[in-house]
């Protein structure tokens, strides 16, 4: 993939950009590969590949320029707005919305906010796609004073782009690398962004965590869901759950099965899913994955965890090492930190594992590894 921004030195997000896409998923696997290697035993599965571009579900514009002139990209090095409307890894169903969402910030009246002087009230555009089309957009400004203009003009927003489904106001009022604050002010009556991946329907809601690109998900997700069932435990965690992706592909009509995420916004969004797919031996709990485990009073038979990029972590690790569970299902988008784990772990031994490419174009990748008790 060749990228003009990338080219001209206008944006060097995506590290890799001109490299051939073959060569950028062997080098992903070498890098995996070596990380465990210590691990003989483990079978390596065939890599997921993505789309090398239009593979971003989600697309988070910094906001910069003036009300008349917005530029909708990145900030360079003195604070300025550089415009990147073209981005060939954003889903081409967002790139057609810029043009709109532009014309808006004008229409609108919301000033970008300006780093270097600190003054402006909008900083971030954040738009979302579902695999059927609909659209979630969220306005990250530093106060409510922008509100009232964005009610005002968002029917013709809705007009121009009518498949925008959900729409917000996060309040981020302070002035430091923070995409996105504690308040979300819901602008539309639909709360939540359908996502529908395989057989299962996910609810997005506006600060809830989703993967990406929607592709290499429904892969992760199938993968997890044939480990699992190949495994038919009776009880099951699925850790740092998200909106409840895992525990709803792997979920099974005598499974019982717990999430746990500490987004409460996410856990609300996974047992809406839960409920809708008639799911009553699933439920999600907001709280912090490793509490939950250390408290637990006993242990189920699997565990699937998806932590953020610093992993599980030696408490977890510890509790997972000395609890009986017999398999776990670890999706990392870290392998450095995977292996850190691993290693604490040395009683659970990872059996298969699969790279996944969820992030074309950077040295990013997901892994993900089905451990067996020795």
């Amino acid at each position: 993939m060749q990228c003009s921004y990338f080219d001209a030195g206008s944006c060097r997000s995506c590290t890799l950009m001109g490299q051939s896409y073959a060569e950028q998923v062997a080098g992903k696997q070498e890098h995996c590969r070596a990380l465990l290697a210590e691990w003989r035993g483990l079978e390596w599965l065939p890599p997921v590949t993505s789309p090398e571009s239009g593979f971003r579900n989600k697309a988070k514009m910094v906001v910069g320029g003036t009300v008349d002139r917005p530029a909708l990209g990145i900030l360079d090095e003195q604070g300025r707005g550089v415009d990147l409307r073209e981005c060939g890894v954003s889903a081409p169903g967002l790139t057609a919305c810029f043009p709109a969402l532009a014309a808006f910030v004008t229409l609108a009246g919301l000033v970008p906010y300006d780093v270097p002087a600190r003054r402006g009230e909008l900083k971030h555009l954040i738009l979302t796609e579902s695999p059927d089309g609909e659209l979630m957009l969220r306005f990250v400004l530093r106060s409510t004073e922008s509100v009232v203009r964005i009610r005002k003009h968002l029917p013709a927003l809705r007009e121009e782009l009518p498949r925008l489904a959900v729409v917000s106001a996060n309040i981020q009022p302070e002035h430091k690398a923070v995409l996105e604050g504690d308040r979300e002010v819901l602008l539309t009556e639909q709360e939540t962004l359908r996502m529908r991946v395989n057989d299962v329907d996910l609810h997005l809601r506006p600060r809830s965590f989703f993967q990406t690109n929607t592709a290499v998900a429904a892969a992760l997700y199938e993968q997890a869901r044939e480990w699992v069932a190949e495994l038919s435990p009776a009880s099951a965690w699925d850790l740092y759950c998200g909106v409840g992706g895992f525990a709803l592909h792997c979920a099974g009509p005598s499974r019982e099965l717990v999430g746990i995420e500490t987004s409460e916004e996410a856990v609300a969004s996974a047992a809406l899913s839960a409920q809708q797919a008639g799911l009553s031996r699933v439920r999600f709990a907001a709280g912090d994955a490793t509490a939950f485990a250390l408290g637990a009073d006993r242990a189920p038979e699997l565990v699937v965890v998806n932590p953020p990029r610093r992993g599980i972590g030696p408490g977890l690790a510890g509790w997972l090492e000395s609890s009986g569970v017999e398999h776990v299902v670890y999706s990392s988008c870290n392998a450095v930190s995977l292996a850190r784990d691993l290693a604490a772990m040395p009683s659970l031994r990872p059996r298969r594992g699969r790279v996944l490419d969820m992030f074309p174009q950077t040295r990013h990748y997901e892994v993900m590894v089905l451990l067996e008790r020795a």
